[in-house]
């Protein structure tokens, strides 16, 4: 990993983490967070961006932000997981942006898997839960049926040739994620596809990374209604990129 550049600020690795209303598994993903960056021993960020919470979570983000100078809370008064990422990113320092759902369901560790990918010449690393490699761990095959139909639907409407779009844990070069997320207009679920649409119209490099992926029953997912509205948000990619909206 890149060390730190004293003259700009930049450190080598930041870490983005959205969270709306995540007061039961945020403190869980601190201590993660903390444990893996005292064992990598190179300079980095963690922002927390709370979107909105109702819960305890801006007070969970703001302690851990007073405790441990490496972490830093950002709120927003709006909900919208793409919007969340976004401001994270663009708000970032790190030669390598990762961004990382707070319940953590991939190895904290697996972030390494990450950046090695960046290092060996990608512009974009993406967790994968079908590469050959990879491994599902308690997810009902209802969850799963529906995350290959919709898969299936992102190859043939934004991004074809990726295995697994949706997992959310990526990372970009510095380059790329200030590039691809001053661009990023969805604030929903589809950001991400969205993302890599705009990664492959501009010519950037993406590697997949099988990764190992625990189901989380206590995941906000709700596989028909949102599978439906990230459907109508892959019309919207179409309908902006059709209208110049990503020129």
């Amino acid at each position: 990993m890149m060390a730190s550049d004293p003259n700009t600020g930049a450190v080598a690795l930041s870490i983005v983490v959205p969270a709306l209303n995540e007061e039961q598994r945020l403190p869980a993903a601190i201590r993660q967070l903390k444990c893996y960056l005292d064992a990598q021993q190179v300079a980095s960020e963690v922002l927390i961006v709370e979107n909105a919470s109702t819960d305890r979570t801006p007070l969970i983000v703001d302690e851990a932000a007073a405790e441990d100078d490496r972490f830093r809370a950002m709120h927003l008064g709006i909900r919208g997981k793409g919007s969340a990422v976004r401001s994270g990113v663009l708000a970032s320092r790190g030669r390598v942006v990762v961004f990382c759902d707070a319940d953590f369901s991939m190895p904290v560790e697996d972030v390494s898997r990450l950046c090695a990918a960046i290092e060996a010449g990608a512009d974009v690393a993406i967790a994968s839960r079908e590469m050959p490699g990879a491994l599902r761990i308690g997810e009902p095959w209802r969850r799963h049926v529906m995350g290959r139909v919709f898969n299936s639907l992102v190859g043939v409407l934004a991004v074809p040739r990726i295995s697994d779009t949706q997992c959310g844990f990526k990372a970009f070069t510095r380059e790329a994620a200030l590039d691809l997320f001053s661009h990023q207009v969805i604030d929903g679920w589809a950001f991400d596809v969205e993302v890599l649409f705009l990664a492959r119209r501009r010519g950037y490099r993406i590697s997949e990374v099988p990764v190992t992926w625990r189901y989380d029953p206590s995941s906000r997912v709700r596989p028909l209604h949102d599978t439906i509205a990230m459907l109508r948000e892959l019309l919207v990619i179409r309908w902006n990129n059709l209208v110049g909206r990503y020129a």
